[in-house]
């Protein structure tokens, strides 16, 4: 019987074994598969991976080591250029061939591209499946044949689009080659950061294939039903809290789609429910789809006039972007935000887009120095997403807010934080205050303040900027743009 040499799998952010088509292509092909890892954050440049991200790839992998050794496999790890990592494992073991799921952020489709040419001509097997989309972004256009730019067309389009709901099962046995090349050690990667920084997300999350099942399986179990409600209120855990797995490949849309469909079944309330989680999951692929047909568009605005929006400068808005990052606006929502972010790597959805108009429309700081800081510190630091959140937020984006849309914070808090139990949650300064207070602390009494022992600009700053003249100040510089 001819023994067949061995496929390279390479896992991206593909890291788990359940619905794995990749996996799965090589297990089906091949009598013995070698895992690999290769930490290559140079090719992805300009977006190469931030602190908080490296943080969760740390501990994804270290639990995607553990599955694979459960299963008789282990996973390889390498560093550096991915196509010398490549040839060298190939060379070592002696595969004909290497499967990988495919990435979507311009810089790795280029790279990828490149490696499948080189190692074709090597002579080697190349296979790339989607393990991350329902659909792939190439696959869905509007009658004229162009790609969509709003989201409810393209919604419409894609629901008919979905794969059948089919996961594949995680294998029982992994065969690998009697003798697997030498690995890197995980620490020898240098994903942790050197300063404990990262106390409250170890606190927060469970990264890996493992969390991620736990994580929409209580989701089901615990939210669905006050999803569609409950998800604009930060104080409440009613939100899936899926993306960073989602990001990683930790858990598939379809698994997602599955778990909130199964446990939904028969009940017409909580149908209603999961059909908005599928919307939501919707919008993840509408980011890739932009992403993949506008690649400009992490740099540059969707709509181009937008380039010409009178920004203030660097030199001008330095301290208020700190203050921004830093949780110490003033304004305490944005705060409370700003610091969940640093705190644990995530920020509730609609707070991510209230602390992005305070940024771009109160601050008139450009909408890409949020993208960057966003980048940096959150676990679930998607391109495809981040752009889209930032530019819809901006203005200037696919499915973007209109111009003249700015959240006032204090509304927005009274609105969807009127206890303030999120903003005492992250801003303990203002614990002490009546909810009304805690949302707008400036315009509080001075005997409320006195009984809560609260001296304003000392213990906690006083507004950066004025709400209303700096509303009206974004207002006449999109205008401008407007009439343009």
């Amino acid at each position: 019987m001819t023994t067949r040499p061995p496929a390279i799998v390479w896992f991206r952010r593909d890291l788990r074994l359940t619905d794995n088509p990749t996996l799965a292509a090589a297990l089906a092909a091949h009598d013995t598969v070698v895992p690999v890892y290769i930490d290559d954050p140079d090719s992805e440049a300009p977006w190469t991976p931030g602190g908080a991200t490296r943080w969760w790839l740390h501990h994804s992998l270290a639990a995607l080591d553990e599955r694979l050794r459960a299963t008789g496999a282990r996973l390889l790890l390498r560093r550096g250029d991915s196509l010398t990592a490549l040839r060298a494992l190939i060379a070592e073991t002696g595969a004909d061939a290497v499967y990988w799921s495919r990435l979507y952020e311009p810089a790795t489709i280029a790279r990828d591209r490149d490696i499948k040419q080189a190692l074709r001509e090597d002579g080697v097997e190349v296979h790339s499946h989607n393990a991350a989309l329902w659909c792939e972004p190439w696959t869905l256009k509007t009658g004229a044949g162009d790609p969509y730019r709003v989201f409810t067309p393209f919604w419409r389009a894609l629901q008919p689009q979905m794969p059948a709901l089919h996961i594949h099962r995680a294998p029982q046995s992994i065969p690998v080659p009697k003798r697997m090349p030498d690995s890197l050690a995980l620490q020898a990667l240098g994903l942790r950061p050197k300063i404990a920084w990262d106390l409250g997300m170890q606190a927060t999350w469970t990264p890996g294939e493992t969390g991620a099942l736990t994580a929409a399986a209580d989701f089901a179990k615990a939210s669905l039903g006050n999803y569609r409600e409950g998800r604009d209120f930060p104080a409440r855990a009613d939100t899936t809290r899926l993306s960073p797995h989602l990001h990683f490949g930790e858990i598939s849309p379809q698994q997602v789609r599955a778990a909130v469909q199964r446990h939904a079944a028969g009940q017409a309330r909580l149908e209603d429910d999961a059909s908005h989680v599928l919307r939501e999951l919707g919008w993840r692929e509408f980011a890739h789809h932009l992403l993949f047909h506008y690649p400009q568009t992490p740099e540059a605005p969707l709509y181009e006039k937008f380039a010409k929006l009178p920004w203030r400068q660097p030199r001008d808005y330095a301290a208020d972007l700190a203050a921004w990052q830093q949780g110490r606006t003033g304004v305490p929502i944005v705060d409370a935000g700003m610091r969940e972010l640093w705190t644990t790597g995530w920020m509730h959805n609609r707070v991510r887009m209230i602390v992005a108009s305070f940024l771009t429309k109160n601050l008139l700081i450009p909408w890409q120095e949020g993208a960057r800081w966003f980048w940096d510190t959150l676990l679930d630091a998607d391109l495809a997403n981040n752009t889209l959140g930032w530019q819809w937020t901006a203005g200037c984006g696919a499915d973007a807010a209109p111009y003249f849309r700015v959240f006032n914070p204090v509304l927005q808090a009274g609105k969807f934080d009127a206890e303030a139990a999120y903003i005492r949650s992250w801003v303990p300064e203002l614990s002490a205050l009546p909810p009304d207070a805690a949302h707008a602390p400036w315009q509080a009494k001075p005997a409320i303040l006195a009984a809560a022992r609260l001296r304003l600009g000392t213990d906690y700053p006083l507004p950066i900027v004025d709400l209303a003249a700096s509303r009206q100040r974004a207002l006449d510089a999109y205008q401008a743009i407007k009439a343009g």
